[in-house]
């Protein structure tokens, strides 16, 4: 009898080793695929992913390009997510367009397929989108920079600092979305470049950092050394363009605006180097991406888009100590608070 009762024993444990490891290989998967892992936004991003994983039991995976633009490992990286049986993705396209046929293939697998920050290119080639409302970000700072300068809006000398010639979407709305702030005609709002507004000194490219920012400015002051109003893609770029600025004496006297939010850019804001900037929630984009895929594996319900849009909206809001009339804004302290980075 002894002898039974210990083979029982040793029978049910392997039973539950084995139960334990099915379980274990059965967990729910996610993969969150971000352009580069280096850029505080993307930093944060994966940080509230990471979190949000933990709290719920998923086993989560990351990738990111080796910088802004690679878009062959983020192919590689679908190819591998899909090869892992996840559950869902989470990706920061930097090819909006050329991603989808992987993106595609994803969802042909089984998975659920969610943008994040950047919308693809159509965006329903996502399962869902959950973004910063890049063109009301671009639309907020635009509209502060034409009060803040009142009369003299009309006069203005405008640098546009843009992200790079392919024009991302997230590009392409934040700029459209400023200009559109400012009083300007945008044109075909889906492209930049082709406004015919004599305010607009000209658009040069950034890649988003910082060294860009100050070439691109240096390239628009030798079109025009009396600029006044520079419109930045993101903060990094904005402290490039003062850099450049402060060489040749005139960083007190041009108004930069940005968008982005990170802590560093909150401090550029509080220092007097950006004037306004619109702040978007990196984390929590990644936290609730990571909340859809776990509902997607529960019971194959997909996020639905913030009424009246065609994404869900994550927030934003302008962060500035000098507040105008018209334009509903935070102070700095309070970007603070929420910054990242």
């Amino acid at each position: 009898m002894k002898t039974f009762l210990a083979g029982t024993a040793i029978a049910l444990t392997a039973a539950a080793l084995a139960s334990g490891a099915q379980a274990a290989s059965h967990s729910v998967g996610a993969c969150l695929i971000t352009k580069t892992d280096t850029n505080p936004f993307f930093v944060k991003m994966k940080e509230g992913a990471t979190a949000k994983a933990e709290e719920l039991g998923i086993d989560l995976k990351s990738f990111a390009g080796k910088v802004d633009g690679d878009h062959e490992t983020q192919v590689q990286a679908i190819e591998t997510c899909i090869a892992d049986g996840a559950k869902g993705i989470l990706i920061a396209a930097s090819d909006t367009s050329s991603i989808v046929p992987a993106v595609q293939q994803a969802r042909e697998a089984g998975l659920v397929v969610i943008a994040l920050d950047t919308p693809l290119n159509p965006i329903d080639a996502a399962d869902a989108t959950f973004a910063t409302d890049n063109f009301l970000a671009g639309e907020l700072i635009g509209k502060w920079a034409a009060a803040k300068l009142g009369d003299a809006a009309a006069d203005a000398k405008i640098a546009m600092l843009d992200l790079a010639v392919s024009q991302p979407t997230v590009g392409v709305l934040r700029d459209q979305g400023f200009l559109t702030g400012f009083g300007i005609d945008v044109m075909d709002p889906n492209k930049w470049g082709d406004e015919e507004d004599p305010r607009i000194v000209g658009n040069d490219v950034t890649q988003g950092n910082e060294e860009g920012g100050r070439r691109a400015m240096e390239s628009l002051l030798a079109s025009d050394p009396m600029i006044n109003v520079v419109y930045t893609i993101n903060e990094p770029a904005a402290a490039g363009a003062y850099e450049a600025l402060k060489a040749i004496g005139r960083e007190n006297d041009v108004l930069i605006v940005s968008v982005d939010g990170g802590c560093p850019g909150i401090q550029n804001v509080a220092d007097g180097v950006i004037g306004a900037t619109s702040q978007q929630y990196p984390l929590k984009m990644a936290s609730l991406g990571i909340e859809a895929i776990a509902k997607w594996a529960e019971d194959g319900t997909k996020p639905e888009p913030t009424e009246g849009k065609d994404f869900f909206d994550t927030g934003v809001a302008l962060v500035t100590d000098q507040p105008v009339e018209g334009v509903e804004s935070i102070s700095v302290a309070e970007g603070t608070d929420l910054c990242w980075g």
